[in-house]
């Protein structure tokens, strides 16, 4: 009770969170970098993510519910202030306010996103999750957002897979041409979300 209590009691600052950022830039800083292991896909936008997401996603790799070896790496060496230092720096590059209606879907797309109920848990134009722990995922790269649909339904797997049991049962609905037709249309999307270049060297 009392460590749960001192987890969410735990302030990000954005000035430390910036110099923690160099383990990240690397990848995330970088403007159409494509990650090669376990699969072939743009590292996601997270700049603009929300700081709740950023410490939730960390987490999950901490623990082995995402199962990306690099990032299972990463974050097993952060402590719950590097996590929330790092969700507060990237939070702040929040600058932009996405559409309250988001770009008509074509007719195959909506079916999709409908059967999903997508929109219920990450907002009607997909950058206002209904819980800030959940991702915007209006305007990501559509290949990421294949992987990580589709990472959903992967059991057994040592490197690839997300214990999610909603996402799982939503995952699980579709063929990954599906998938990939829902990725496509929610990458066109306007968002909030944004790849911030930072200086490597100071």
């Amino acid at each position: 009770m009392t460590m749960a209590a001192h987890a969410q009691g735990v302030t990000g600052d954005v000035q430390a969170g910036q110099k923690k950022a160099e383990m990240c830039i690397g990848c995330h800083g970088i403007q159409g970098y494509q990650n090669s292991f376990p699969e072939i896909h743009k590292v996601p936008k997270i700049s603009g993510q929300s700081d709740k997401y950023i410490v939730s996603a960390l987490n999950a790799y901490k623990k082995g519910d995402r199962k990306h070896p690099s990032m299972r790496g990463i974050a097993g060496s952060l402590t719950e202030q590097d996590m929330a230092d790092l969700g507060a720096f990237y939070a702040s590059h929040a600058d932009t306010t996405a559409p309250e209606a988001p770009k008509a879907a074509n007719a195959k797309a909506a079916a999709l996103i409908e059967k999903g109920a997508c929109v219920s848990c990450h907002g009607a134009n997909f950058s206002k999750p209904i819980d800030p722990s959940y991702p915007k995922i209006g305007g990501q790269h559509a290949d990421y957002l294949f992987f990580a649909l589709k990472a959903y339904t992967v059991e057994g797997n040592n490197v690839i897979g997300r214990s999610n049991g909603i996402m799982a049962g939503i995952a699980k609905q579709y063929t990954p041409a599906e998938m990939r037709e829902i990725a496509k249309y929610l990458a066109t999307v306007d968002g909030e979300l944004k790849v911030v270049s930072q200086p490597r060297f100071k």
